[in-house]
């Protein structure tokens, strides 16, 4: 019996010593042996690990980009905005000055030459064919009549033919029935300056031996047509003398650019005064 429980003992104690052993060796070959099998599959599944991995980074940082580029987009159409907003001040601005400029060069000639005028502004152009006028904002209200004079800094604009209570109608220098007594300038020749269906001006009746050339300047004579004498008209650009002719004719190029016609003078008063000082004729030696 006794050594029956000896030998009880000692196996209980074998068995109590292979737990151990187990408990102890069997956990770490265990890992080395997940660590073998599960190096390969480890390497496999870390390929779409990294793809998606990589994706997420790119998709973040393109949203990101997106947010930034829309707040940079929004930002230049603000600033566009602004840009527009300032420029068309700045057109405004310099209209105001461009015309500041252009009433103060007319009071200018105003004061200069003739103190009988009303100013006014063009505000309408002839819409029929037949003939070249253009409409201003000044009428009999104003003291504007028909047959007054109409000028420009440059010169001779043409002269008022319709008047109502608040706007009056200019035939120009260059309409074929309108009239004017011209003087060339450095020849002191006389003659009457029409129109023309090509937009210019003809100066006819000058005398024969004249001696006008090329380049004179064409003036207004002050014996007619409701303009004071020494008003530029244009310049001479062509001379016709025919044999046989009693006198010559000449095409002038007008002083007025038409194309550009904004403020003008009215002459409601005409008096004799001396010629506007327009400086030495083209062609004419000071």
């Amino acid at each position: 019996m006794l050594r029956s429980a000896s030998g009880t003992k000692r196996v209980k104690f074998l068995l109590l010593a292979l737990l151990l052993t187990l408990a102890v060796v069997l956990p770490k070959q265990g890992r080395q042996l997940l660590q073998e099998i599960g190096a390969p599959i480890a390497d496999l599944l870390s390929f779409p690990i990294q793809a998606f991995a990589a994706l997420d980074r790119s998709i973040s940082e393109t949203w990101a980009g997106y947010i930034a580029l829309r707040q940079v987009h929004e930002e230049n159409r603000r600033l566009r905005g602004e840009i527009q907003l300032l420029r068309g001040r700045q057109n405004e601005l310099r209209e105001l000055a461009y015309a500041s400029q252009r009433l103060a060069t007319l009071l200018q000639l105003k004061e200069r030459t003739i103190p009988s005028t009303v100013a006014a502004n063009v505000v309408g152009l002839d819409t029929t064919n037949w003939y070249r006028g253009v409409v201003l904002d000044k009428g009999q209200r104003d003291g504007v009549r028909a047959e007054m004079g109409v000028i420009t800094v440059a010169g001779a604009v043409g002269r008022v033919v319709k008047a109502s209570q608040f706007a009056s109608v200019v035939l120009l220098v260059t309409d074929p029935n309108n009239a004017v007594t011209g003087l060339i300038q450095r020849t002191r020749d006389e003659g009457i300056v029409e129109g023309t269906l090509g937009g210019r001006a003809r100066m006819k009746y000058i005398p024969l031996l004249s001696t006008v050339q090329v380049g004179d300047a064409v003036v207004t004579s002050g014996l007619t047509g409701g303009f004071p004498k020494g008003i530029r008209i244009g310049t001479i650009a062509s001379i016709q003398k025919e044999e046989g002719d009693l006198f010559q004719s000449a095409e002038l190029i007008p002083e007025v650019d038409f194309s550009q016609l904004e403020e003008v003078l009215v002459i409601t008063g005409v008096r004799p005064i001396e010629e506007v000082d327009t400086g030495p004729a083209i062609g004419e030696t000071s």
